[in-house]
């Protein structure tokens, strides 16, 4: 028998510490949840798990509600927090240095997900997890802005394989990640997909200028960032690699930019991205857990892509986020190759795919001896078989 899965009171409680705006009614029912949780070790490995456990933190303490954690996991908590407060700072004062350095050769760049929220949405105070920077480039600036901060002392993840060198700009979203004294950036060139190039362009340059120490950067503008984000936490999804986190983003996104994000262009760009499924069952979520509302137009978008099963499934996430099996590995590696423009380039990425170099199969096994990586080449030589079950099919 199907049924639906339970949510603990400890569940509610994360959810409702999830976002930035609290009502007095809101405050009275969390504060009725933090009176009745008795299991603040589940509690505080959950908000862990997802990645919101500086938020949480923070929020227990503007509601008032640390007094109910027992003393060990209120440290817990907080620990967390100043762990962000320091790694975001110098996430952003390494992003800073990287702009000037980029602006210096007429290279203009928008801050993506956890940078642009920390600056722009949770106020800079270290409440939004995160480990990298994620920038945007113009496509044909991606490469000479890689090669200007390979000459100031960055270094690049090892190439899946040197036949790949000539096609970086045109596979997956971003180029190999460049690091720095523990300073980890990508750059992205394409956020939406193959043939949604218009989109990531109308991102790139309907973004907002800011400061950021001493030069500017941008910010994509709210309903398209929203898409993004939308886009992106699903394509983690799909990995089996999404946080709770990536859902408080556009939590927290739509309550500062409602009359900007909630119109009917919203829809518009969700249709020219092909994602409207996708948004729905992300919206989904909002409304009916977060209690989110909607308008009556929006409420009938989601209702014609309503499934009771995508509200269970994400109930089953948030109880174990790394635990939900990730599905159709075959049909996601035919899209990725049906996304790179050109046969050429195809043909040179599933080449480079099959036979990566001995580096990066070390990297991806965590191998220390390239006679042990080499085992693991008939591992990739699955990928042909994911091809010729697409053909089949």
């Amino acid at each position: 028998m199907n049924t639906k899965p339970e949510i603990r009171d400890e569940e509610i409680l994360l959810l409702g510490l999830c976002r930035l705006s609290f009502n007095a009614e809101l405050t009275v029912m969390l504060r009725a949840l933090a009176e009745t949780v008795t299991d603040w070790a589940y509690f505080s490995s959950l908000a862990n798990l997802h990645g919101v456990a500086a938020l949480v933190y923070n929020n227990l303490g503007k509601l008032g509600f640390l007094e109910y954690l027992p003393s060990e996991y209120r440290e817990s908590l907080h620990n967390a927090l100043l762990v962000n407060v320091t790694r975001n700072a110098r996430n952003l004062k390494e992003t800073a240095e990287v702009t000037g350095i980029l602006n210096e050769h007429g290279i203009r760049m928008v801050l993506l997900k956890g940078l642009a929220l920390e600056l722009t949405v949770y106020g800079n105070c270290g409440l939004r997890q995160m480990s990298d920077a994620d920038v945007l480039l113009k496509r044909e600036d991606c490469i000479r802005a890689r090669n200007i901060l390979l000459e100031n002392g960055f270094v690049s993840y090892p190439l899946k394989s040197t036949l790949h060198k000539p096609i970086l700009e045109y596979i997956g979203k971003h180029l190999p990640t460049l690091t720095r004294n523990g300073f980890a950036i990508e750059l992205h060139h394409e956020l939406f997909g193959a043939g949604k190039n218009v989109l990531t362009r109308m991102l790139y340059e309907n973004s907002t200028e800011i400061r950021l120490d001493a030069v500017s950067v941008f910010i994509p503008g709210p309903r398209m960032f929203l898409l993004y984000l939308v886009k992106h936490l699903y394509l983690h999804e799909l990995n089996n690699e999404s946080q709770l986190r990536l859902y408080t983003d556009l939590v927290v996104l739509i309550e500062k930019y409602r009359d900007e994000i909630i119109n009917e262009e919203l829809i518009t760009y969700a249709v020219d991205a092909g994602m409207e499924e996708i948004l729905a069952w992300r919206l989904q979520p909002l409304r009916d857990l977060w209690g989110i509302s909607f308008p009556g137009w929006l409420n009938d978008f989601l209702n014609k892509w309503y499934n009771p099963a995508s509200i269970n499934k994400f109930v089953l996430f948030l109880k174990s986020p790394k635990g939900n099996p990730v599905e159709n590995r075959a049909l996601r590696y035919r899209k990725n190759i049906k996304e790179i423009p050109g046969f050429h380039r195809k043909l040179l990425y599933f080449a480079g795919d099959l036979f990566p170099t001995i580096a990066f199969m070390k990297k991806r096994y965590n191998c220390r001896s390239s006679w042990k990586a080499m085992m693991y080449y008939p591992l990739r030589w699955g990928k042909v078989w994911y091809l010729v079950r697409g053909a089949g099919a």
